[in-house]
């Protein structure tokens, strides 16, 4: 019985910053990349991607191997909101 590869689950986070001030700006990490946003937009988004990256670490974990909630628990002590999707009827 021949056994199937297991393949280590690859998680990014990908941040857009929907603001402009017509520069074009990309930052990317070992496991994020960060897309737009006016300088200070883009600054905040790399300093909680950063911080998230610290918080997880410091708890043992990646964001390969954390759970929703706590990728939920995390996000909020840097800063970040949840946005629930709007239901459809």
């Amino acid at each position: 019985m021949a056994h199937a590869k297991k393949t280590k689950r690859k998680v990014h986070l990908f941040g857009l910053g929907l603001d402009s001030d017509g520069n074009k700006r990309i930052t990317t990490g070992e496991n994020f990349t960060l897309v737009g946003g006016t300088q200070e937009t883009h600054a905040i988004m790399t300093e909680k991607a950063i911080k998230l990256n610290e918080k997880l670490k410091a708890r043992g974990k990646q964001l390969e191997n954390v759970s929703h909630e706590e990728f939920d628990d995390v996000a909020q002590e840097v800063g970040l909101k949840k946005i629930e999707p709007p239901r459809r009827n």
